[in-house]
């Protein structure tokens, strides 16, 4: 039988909402830790966490500011993706959790590349879903702050009511279409957001920082990781993914799933978790 436990804890002084999916069973199994992307939530990896359900207990969490993590005023945390690997430490922590496999996407990918080389001797394999390394320009990170500040500042819950505005709002992230439910969910955690939170982690995910510092993240990896690609990914194309692999050949396996875009693990299921399966047995 299923259980699906959802509770909160509470993390630098931050409720955190977490998921715990898992078979009523006495058998002990790993532990596999999902960490979303931008604007996100855990929801999106309900179905991936339900599918190898069998060989993991699967924990997802909502990061700091997103989702249902919603930041009390009063706490003073920094956004930095280093601030979100320090988060996830202490997560792990406060389940007594030693040892994980983990399952992370996007901007949570990175924060998870740099949790990687934070604690390596936590991480038993780890899978970087579309995320990858970039080179700087600044006219066009200054234009992407700029746009990225209007789209955060202008949010309204009327946007639910638009019709079709969550296939208006998904288009660039998708090359196949995935379930309505999902599409309606994610724009929801998106005007959930925090404000701090999703403008201040614009600017540390795209930033001069990030440029210089990734490359070094990606080459330090020295547990077995599996980048996965969408291969008409828009936000974080391909070739990005593809360079981050080959900073480090020994330690990080790249794959590439054709006709999908920036969620693969929606847009072909079968394909991503053959590719997850393979590389995890």
């Amino acid at each position: 039988m299923l259980i699906d436990q959802q509770d909160t804890i509470n993390i630098r002084g931050v409720n955190h909402y977490y998921e715990w999916i898992r078979e009523s069973s006495d058998r002990v199994k790993p532990v596999m830790v999902f960490i979303h992307g931008w604007g996100g939530s855990c929801h999106y990896w309900r179905s991936t966490a339900k599918a190898i359900v069998s060989e993991y207990d699967c924990l997802l969490y909502d990061m700091r500011g997103f989702g249902r993590s919603q930041k009390d005023k009063n706490v003073n945390i920094g956004y930095e993706l280093e601030d979100y690997a320090q988060d996830l430490l202490l997560l792990l922590d406060a389940f007594k959790l030693d040892k994980i496999y983990l399952n992370s996407h996007s901007m949570g990918a990175s924060v998870a590349t740099i949790f990687i080389n934070l604690v390596p001797e936590r991480i038993e394999k780890a899978i970087l879903t579309c995320n990858g390394i970039f080179t700087y320009n600044a006219l066009a990170f200054s234009a992407f702050h700029k746009a990225g500040g209007y789209v955060v500042k202008f949010r309204y819950n009327w946007f639910l009511k638009v019709p079709f505005a969550d296939k208006m709002f998904m288009a660039r992230f998708l090359n196949k279409p995935i379930p309505q439910d999902l599409s309606i969910a994610f724009l929801e955690d998106f005007l959930l957001a925090d404000y701090d939170a999703a403008l201040n982690t614009i600017y540390s995910s795209v930033s001069k920082k990030a440029v210089e510092i990734m490359p070094q993240e990606f080459s330090k990896i020295k547990v077995p990781t599996l980048l996965i690609s969408g291969e008409k990914d828009q936000i974080i194309p391909a070739i990005m993914g593809k360079a981050a692999a080959e900073l480090n050949p020994t330690n990080i396996t790249y794959k590439e799933i054709p006709q999908t875009g920036h969620f693969p693990m929606l847009e072909d299921v079968p394909t991503y978790l053959s590719l997850i399966n393979a590389f995890l047995t």
